[in-house]
């Protein structure tokens, strides 16, 4: 057990499929999570299907790599095929056209990088629904006027 993980949260068993491209993306979000939940690096979409017929993931971490090469519609397919588990996709920045375009077609979240330990852990709790969001004051909401 690292230091900072929660016990509790490590025996819930929440299961995430993280399914990237990149080796080392998987490796460093598994290694992010997997104190905390039940975590899968995937190679593939068709690898992740597969294991999901005997276990069911309660979160996939998608990175836009697949969704480029996959299209949009791949969405719809997980949403169809893994109907309970939420989808967030890792890229390379929160404005990233692709990962927006993916919110409007049935991702739930974007996580973007740098990936730290903390921003991770955050963001998958409060998808999981472990965490709330902060309340923010509108007024950090307005910009910020120069003198």
């Amino acid at each position: 057990m690292q230091i900072g993980v929660e016990s509790s949260r490590a025996v819930e068993n929440k299961r995430i499929f993280v399914v990237d491209n990149d080796e080392i993306i998987r490796s460093a979000l598994q290694f992010m999570l997997h104190d905390e939940n039940e975590t899968h690096e995937l190679n593939s979409l068709d690898d992740a299907f597969q294991k999901a017929v005997d276990w069911k993931p309660d979160l996939l971490l998608l990175g836009t790599n697949v969704v480029q090469e996959k299209g949009t519609a791949v969405l719809a397919e997980i949403a169809t095929r893994l109907p309970d588990t939420k989808v967030m996709l890792v890229a390379d920045a929160a404005n990233d056209p692709l990962a927006l375009s993916c919110l409007k077609s049935g991702a739930h979240d974007i996580l973007a990088k740098p990936l730290t330990i903390e921003s991770v852990r955050y963001k998958v709790d409060v998808l999981l629904g472990r965490r709330k969001l902060p309340m923010l004051s509108l007024d950090l909401l307005q910009p910020i006027q120069r003198l």
